[in-house]
């Protein structure tokens, strides 16, 4: 998979709002909310051009009529992929437009999310800093998704640990971003 990170796009959000209007009619009695995450969700932030979504429930109860209501759109559940908590989904011929990912409204994958894209939304310089992280190991890792992902987590765990995160959940996301 080639990488390719691009400039800020303002359409961005309108994508996630139209993911977003596909999405809550079929999920709306069973989640909390739609949010918008990843670096597509910041202003100003440089992005891969793939729209990251959580669908927040209240509790993993709900996941199985959830994982059914999604599967009634072509939804495909992948499982975990390593994160705890956070459960992915796609559509195999939309998988490269937007990842879709379900958290319980208590996860820390769930709060990962929020408090980096919250972070970057209000850090002008780390947002910039972070931008020109992306576009550096698009450069060097143009075909190597994996380096790319592992070039980024030193930084994104700074900020997460500037944000209170505790060390033993620092460690499991160093530790799923290796896998």
């Amino acid at each position: 998979m080639k990488v390719q990170v691009l400039d800020y796009d303002p359409r961005w959000p309108i994508q996630f709002d139209q993911l977003h209007s596909l999405l809550w009619p079929v999920v709306q009695d069973l989640a909390t909310s739609i949010e918008h995450v990843g670096s597509t969700s910041v202003p100003g932030l440089a992005a891969k051009p793939v729209i990251d979504l959580d669908i927040i429930i209240p509790s993993k109860e709900v996941l199985p009529p959830i994982t059914t209501r999604l599967a009634s759109l072509g939804y495909v559940h992948r499982g975990n992929l390593g994160i705890e908590d956070r459960e992915s989904y796609s559509i195999p011929e939309l998988k490269r437009t937007h990842r879709l990912y379900v958290c319980p409204a208590a996860s820390l994958a769930l709060e990962n999310h929020l408090t980096l894209r919250d972070h970057l939304r209000s850090n002008p310089r780390d947002r910039d800093a972070y931008s020109q992280l992306k576009k550096k190991l698009a450069t060097q890792f143009p075909n190597d998704i994996d380096n790319y992902i592992a070039g980024k987590t030193d930084f994104i765990l700074s900020i997460l640990a500037s944000k209170g995160i505790p060390k033993d959940q620092l460690d499991s996301i160093r530790k799923a971003n290796a896998c």
